[in-house]
């Protein structure tokens, strides 16, 4: 990787106080950094794409390159957008990198589709552009919802309101989570906070407790 030694760098603009990250340039297969210091620009750029070390960064760069290309050559400007999209993001660690590379490439090529269908002629030819679109797009919202899921540790808490119980039913009193297929409750069942009756208690008891709860 070579490093032109001419400065051109962008400064982000929602990520504040951060150090502004070097842009890229191409020339041939080849990808400069805009940094008058090779060291320096590989590790703000870096730093800016979550790669860990020299090694990850430029690999990382020579995906997006690829995955840039328009009309069988990479394309300076499809690249330049791709990783400022990285950068937006803000990948933390190499998992993050790595899904938030696959997460531009495939808002690229979803993008791609939606010029060709615009520009489709005839029913099948649309149908066809327009099935691969859609998976397009549902990958993209799957990958979202996995970067959510992987900086949220895996936590998808469920909140429920307006809740109602019925004659001959029961609730739990607490706030309730779920979290993978294990279901939990906060310490304080129905029982326990005395708003269900015991098994051994008759129907009239049971009726006017749980009547109690939906007041």
């Amino acid at each position: 990787m070579t490093t032109a030694m001419t400065r051109n760098s962008t400064t982000p603009v929602v990520r504040y106080g951060s150090r502004p990250a070097p842009r890229v340039k191409l020339t041939g297969q080849r990808i400069a950094i805009q940094h008058p210091d090779a060291e320096t620009g590989e590790h703000l750029l870096g730093e800016a794409l979550g790669a860990v070390d020299q090694d990850a960064l430029h690999g990382i760069l020579k995906q997006l390159m690829k995955a840039s290309v328009i009309l069988q050559k990479p394309d300076e400007d499809n690249l330049a957008f791709m990783i400022s999209m990285m950068k937006s993001i803000a990948p933390r660690d190499s998992l993050e990198t790595m899904l938030t590379a696959q997460m531009v490439s495939v808002h690229v090529a979803t993008m791609r589709f939606a010029c060709r269908l615009a520009f489709a002629e005839g029913i099948p030819q649309q149908e066809g552009v327009a099935r691969t679109l859609t998976r397009l797009a549902r990958t993209f919202a799957a990958q979202m919802e996995a970067l959510n899921r992987h900086r949220g540790n895996g936590e998808r808490p469920i909140t429920v309101q307006n809740l109602s119980v019925q004659d001959g039913g029961s609730a739990i009193v607490g706030n309730v989570t779920q979290q993978a297929h294990l279901i939990a409750a906060e310490p304080g069942t129905a029982t326990e906070a005395g708003l269900a009756p015991p098994r051994d208690a008759g129907e009239r008891d049971r009726t006017e407790a749980l009547r109690g709860t939906t007041a």
